[in-house]
């Protein structure tokens, strides 16, 4: 569990605000929030800002937070979610009170119902979906009454418990609020309560063929659990008058809501419609695809629950819809990483190098730093011989000015190792560049300050070194937003091709056990991925060390 001093922020936000108020007029004895999530989907890095923000709220405050799914629409719902749900907010470090479902309210729902029908302020409506929306009216002319909407108190009863009977078809019948038809916020205009829909449902089974609405369910199951503060995201605020409404004709518990301004990403999607699309049509390899901003796909990429959880923090709870950075998350991961994981060296592009002048015999093992944030992590022997690769990148034949890598007669420092030079370029029948002779200067292992020379560059030995796979991730669209994109263009043409690139790289042999996370020196953050084995190594990249796409878009 995390303690409440990660969640304490510098100043207040407005609904900590709201909260500290209601705590010190005595309107709450404590705070109790909640999690709602239909179980529809697989949960992204929105939701995760608003894990945070629920249970940070109730930790800071000494209160509770349930989780519970709104389980209303059996049609695309799925214990599968259900439990990838429950794993990613575990996996981001929270623990709810008490576990609740929609469908345990089922049966109080339809006594409410039933309730509102004796009070003449609900009523069964045998108009089609399409009949309703068209005459629900618009932002500027009213709605028109539905020719059912006065019917006999006694009739709408019989009515509607014939439909949870079963006598009728999906779409036949529906349950209505009565509320005002000419009331200038449309949700008002007589929403509707109750549809049939006959599919088994993935806890109650055939139980029920009748499914209230979220906007009937949500207020009511708050309010069945006491929530003092139901916190939702800004779309919602059109629907906190109805949320009201229900609540007070009903004179039961005052649950009140609140919005906060939606997690909206540069270079990402969020909606579970088009992240679905993606997964279904395969332009993703699933919903843990790293390249997705889900949780499982942040967790496969290697991102931290405690970079998540300061993402959260930093982007803070506002009243205004606005766009974050998606450098910021990478920023926050960077960081937790910097402090947090070893160091090792891998080759990505090999390019052999043969240290001519080397003694043969047994490799030298030399001290290398496994995290130089912090010296408590301590060293490792790595092994250094005659023959070694580098990065093909660290190489160039022609380089330009204040180009300190290595290049003919050019002098580079190999990692905790010795000074090379480069002697001679030997090339293949195509005339590619395959090894470099190079010699050594003994006097100038690492640590020894004999003399200094301005590059340093990784190396593996390939007498102990591992192969992997390893996966370049990079941004998923090349459009930064995605919300704003050209008329006549859909969001999958901004899909990035290079958002993914394999390599076979070099890897130093402690690599082989590794299943946290690590920086490749000079490369980035990376992650063993959970179909690697050890026969067959796959390292996904988490985040580069920079941001390449600020220079590449400057």
């Amino acid at each position: 569990m995390l303690e409440e001093k990660t969640f304490e922020p510098k100043t207040l936000n407005f609904i900590e605000e709201i909260i500290e108020s209601d705590l010190q007029s005595g309107k709450h004895r404590a705070v109790l929030t909640r999690f709602p999530p239909e179980p529809n989907g697989y949960l992204h890095i929105g939701h995760a800002k608003s894990i945070c923000l629920n249970f940070g709220l109730a930790l800071r405050y000494g209160g509770k937070t349930n989780l519970r799914f709104d389980d209303t629409n059996p049609v695309k719902e799925d214990v599968e979610y259900v439990d990838s749900i429950k794993e990613d907010i575990r996996w981001l470090g929270f623990e709810w009170a008490a576990e609740y479902y929609a469908s345990d309210y089922f049966e109080q729902l339809y006594v409410w119902a039933q309730e509102l029908i004796v009070k003449g302020l609900a009523y069964v409506d045998d108009q089609t979906h399409e009949e309703i929306r068209a005459n629900r009216g618009t932002v500027t002319q009213a709605g028109v009454d539905s020719p059912y909407r006065n019917r006999s108190v006694d009739e709408n009863l019989d009515l509607f418990a014939r439909m949870r009977a079963g006598e009728f078809a999906d779409g036949d019948k529906v349950l209505r609020a009565k509320i005002d038809m000419a009331h200038p916020n449309m949700m008002m205009r007589d929403p509707v309560m109750y549809r049939i829909i006959k599919t088994n449902h993935h806890r109650t089974g055939n139980k029920w063929c009748i499914y209230p609405m979220y906007d009937y369910a949500h207020g009511q199951s708050d309010s069945y659990e006491n929530i003092t503060h139901s916190i939702c995201t800004l779309e919602f605020d059109i629907h906190r008058p109805l949320y009201d409404w229900f609540i007070e004709q009903l004179n039961i518990f005052p649950s009140r809501q609140y919005e906060f301004a939606r997690l909206n990403l540069t270079y990402t999607v969020m909606s579970k419609r088009k992240l679905l699309e993606l997964v279904v049509n395969k332009q993703v390899t699933g919903w843990d695809d790293p390249r997705m901003p889900t949780i499982c796909g942040l967790r496969r990429r290697g991102y931290t629950p405690s970079s998540i959880r300061s993402f959260a923090e930093k982007v803070g709870v506002a009243k205004r819809p606005n766009v974050i950075e998606l450098s910021l998350l990478e920023n926050c991961v960077r960081d937790d990483l910097n402090k947090n994981a070893e160091r090792r060296m891998a080759v990505l592009r090999p390019l052999k190098i043969v240290i001519t002048n080397y003694p043969e015999g047994e490799p030298e093992l030399l001290d290398a730093v496994n995290n130089p944030e912090n010296p408590a992590a301590g060293t490792r022997k790595i092994a250094f011989g005659k023959e070694i690769y580098i990065e093909r990148d660290d190489f160039m034949e022609c380089p330009p000015k204040k180009y300190f890598r290595l290049s003919p007669g050019g002098e580079v420092r190999l990692k905790y190792a010795y000074i090379i030079k480069c002697e001679e370029v030997v090339r293949d029948s195509a005339g590619d560049v395959v090894e470099l002779q190079c010699t050594y200067d003994p006097e100038t292992k690492s640590g020894s300050g004999v003399r200094q020379v301005r590059g340093t560059i990784h190396w593996v030995n390939p007498a102990n070194a591992i192969c992997a796979e390893v996966r370049l991730y990079d941004r998923l669209f090349t459009e930064s937003h995605m919300d704003d994109i050209p008329e006549g263009t859909t969001y999958t043409d901004y899909l990035n091709p290079a958002s993914l690139q394999t390599v076979v790289a070099l890897l130093e042999p402690s690599l082989k056990n590794e299943r946290r996370n690590v920086q490749f020196e000079r490369l980035g953050y990376f992650f063993q991925d959970i179909d690697s084995t050890p026969d067959s190594l796959i390292f996904n990249r988490t985040v580069t060390l920079k941001d390449s796409w600020v220079k590449k878009n400057k």
